[in-house]
């Protein structure tokens, strides 16, 4: 297929083969651990309803404007986020250093996967824990004993992150519409369909009515000044916003294409799974007595626990851990395509091996997420392990650095001309305010997430 859209370039890499499957792509990448894992727990830690709102109003004013400005970007470009970057900052301004924001996503990307395909391994080893009913008649004991033995063995965890690595490189191997867009195609669907079942059985055993208090009465006394800037620092992790995925695969989005209806129905998805997943925890939360503010070891230990004392508990338990691992492998599969993409087009290499090496850097990082729970979990620095560290720098620097600068580019930088012509037909009052957002409002947000990051508010 040839697309050369109003840029006059055509992608290198193919492209979509239809507006659902960007969709599908797109939100495939913004659905993972961020909604089904870090959403409920953050929620649950922030006073549920109040933290909700305010989640929902940092998407539209952060979330969907960095959304819209990666794709069309991307889109304009048709290169990796480097390439793009270097020709669109030419064109736009004549400074090819803009390559650089380009190189910062690539980074961000590889350096959050590292991390991030670890926690997806704990995923994976929990199916197989509950398939085989390791949570059965557990106690609360019993279950953090499991977590413990799964996150303090460094060869158990490198295992099973080694295999989601191999897996989410064996996708991207395939290429755009034999890989990526058919794996979302099946995963996708497979995901909501598992997410729906989980909701019944959260509105028939759990507390659900509770729940839905819980997370939409709005109780804002709760609501931290922290829990302000976590709401919208997560706009950028749910949304994989600011690490060049969006815009690697708006850079395979037909011309024809509205990139603003089409972010918008991500948007939409992504907000609605979370809040999905979110109304799946906290009613099996609340029937067992147990706390909604557990913070991190909600899914992992919380809701094992829950699920042994319940009907059927083994087989939701493992259904719950499959959709964690469909969401993370969508999500993973995003931050290694922009890498992938760089090599094939700057170092000439093929497709596979382009995979296999970023793969490969990628699990050689993993491993000091992997020993931060075991041998290395003494070795403390700054704000603790290297997990804590490598958490901390990827959500609150390297994501915000890399949405204020994409924002920035997309509303100061680059003509009018050229944005309007790539969101058209949407260049009438839908355009006026996607651009003062993305010049004024978005920015602001965003210096305002670094600030907090650092300390400085």
């Amino acid at each position: 297929m040839t697309d050369t859209g109003t840029s006059g370039r055509t992608s290198l890499h193919g492209f979509w083969s239809s507006r659902l499957a960007f969709i599908l792509a797109v939100t495939g990448s913004a659905v993972g651990l961020g909604n089904i894992w870090r959403f409920p727990y953050i929620a649950g830690e922030n006073g549920g309803g109040a933290f909700v709102i305010v989640y929902l109003l940092a998407i539209v004013i952060v979330g969907l404007p960095i959304m819209m400005s990666e794709v069309l970007i991307g889109r304009r470009g048709r290169r990796n986020p480097v390439s793009t970057m270097r020709l669109l900052g030419e064109e736009e301004s004549g400074a090819a250093n803009w390559k650089y924001v380009g190189v910062l996503g690539v980074g961000a990307g590889i350096v959050i996967l590292s991390f991030y395909s670890v926690i997806a391994g704990w995923a994976v080893a929990y199916v197989i824990e509950s398939a085989g009913n390791a949570f059965e008649d557990a106690t609360a004991a019993s279950v953090e004993q499991v977590f413990n033995a799964l996150a303090s063995n460094p060869v158990r965890t490198g295992l099973w992150h080694t295999l989601f690595l191999v897996a989410t490189a064996f996708v991207i191997a395939r290429g755009v519409e034999r890989g990526i867009e058919r794996a979302v195609r099946v995963m996708m669907p497979a995901l909501i369909v598992l997410l729906l079942v989980l909701l019944g059985y959260s509105v028939v055993e759990g507390a659900f009515a509770q729940g839905v208090q819980f997370m939409f009465e709005p109780r804002f006394e709760e609501l931290t000044r922290d829990g302000l800037m976590e709401a919208l620092g997560h706009a950028f992790f749910t949304l994989s916003v600011g690490m060049g995925a969006v815009m690697a695969y708006g850079a395979y989005l037909p011309g024809d294409a509205s990139i603003m209806k089409m972010s918008v129905a991500v948007v939409v998805a992504d907000t609605a799974i979370a809040l999905i997943a979110a109304l799946v925890v906290f009613p099996i939360v609340f029937a067992n007595g147990l706390s909604p503010d557990a913070g991190p070891g909600l899914v992992f230990q919380s809701l094992p626990l829950a699920f042994s004392q319940m009907p059927g508990g083994a087989v939701i338990s493992t259904l719950l851990f499959v959709l964690l691992t469909f969401a993370a492998w969508t999500s993973a599969i995003s931050m290694m395509e922009p890498a992938t993409a760089w090599c094939i087009e700057r170092l000439g290499w093929s497709r596979a091996r382009a995979a296999s090496i970023v793969a490969g850097i990628t699990w050689a990082l993993s491993l000091l997420t992997v020993l931060s729970f075991s041998t290395l979990s003494d070795a403390t620095f700054l704000r603790g392990t290297f997990f804590d560290n490598i958490d901390f720098l990827s959500n609150s620097i390297l994501l915000p650095l890399g949405g204020l600068a994409i924002t920035i580019f997309a509303g100061w930088i680059m003509a009018r001309r050229s944005t309007a012509s790539e969101l058209d037909p949407e260049a009438g009052t839908a355009y006026r305010i996607w651009r003062f957002t993305a010049r004024y409002v978005t920015p602001l947000a965003i210096i305002a997430v670094l600030l907090r990051g650092v300390g400085v508010i």
